[in-house]
């Protein structure tokens, strides 16, 4: 092996999500939310969740990482529709990088898809995300990434 890491010598590409992709993300969304906030969820929500998600575009789109054509990593984009900026905001959410593939890169590569994609989309006004305020190692990640602290906070109530 590579001593400068697998990603020296293999290829990683990025691609949306297809339907194909269902079982993978509900698997790495069920292990986000169990490591993130200690959730354990229903793995037959979460699989309808997703599958309704990708058979509605108009709510956002996922995005997967391969390496070697295995998914290593994904996130999703849903939309928001901003009225003082007449155009679209971009909300990155399920960011998830399987354990065997952490500390490699691969989010900046979803982040530098996303990032030219809403470039290119014409629509899109502003690229937001919210991270756990405990999660000081992600929070460099996304400064890093040239993403800064928004002044809102944010507030959330079940129904």
């Amino acid at each position: 092996m590579n001593p400068k890491g697998p990603f020296m010598t293999t290829t990683v590409s990025i691609r949306r999500a297809n339907p194909r992709d269902v079982p993978t993300i509900a698997e790495y969304n069920i292990a986000l939310a169990s490591e993130t906030e200690d959730r354990r969820l229903q793995e037959t929500t979460v699989t309808d969740g997703v599958r309704h998600f990708l058979e509605h575009s108009e709510f956002g789109f996922y995005i997967i990482a391969e390496i070697e054509g295995k998914p290593a990593a994904q996130t999703m984009i849903t939309y928001e529709w901003s009225d003082w900026r007449n155009g679209v905001i971009w909300w990155i959410q399920s960011v998830y990088v399987s354990k065997a593939y952490r500390r490699r890169g691969l989010y900046r590569k979803l982040y530098e898809f996303v990032k030219t994609s809403a470039q290119n989309d014409g629509g899109v006004r502003e690229i937001r995300l919210y991270v756990d305020r405990e999660n000081v190692a992600a929070q460099h990640t996304y400064e890093a990434l040239g993403m800064q602290r928004s002044h809102y906070l944010l507030y959330e109530a079940e129904v």
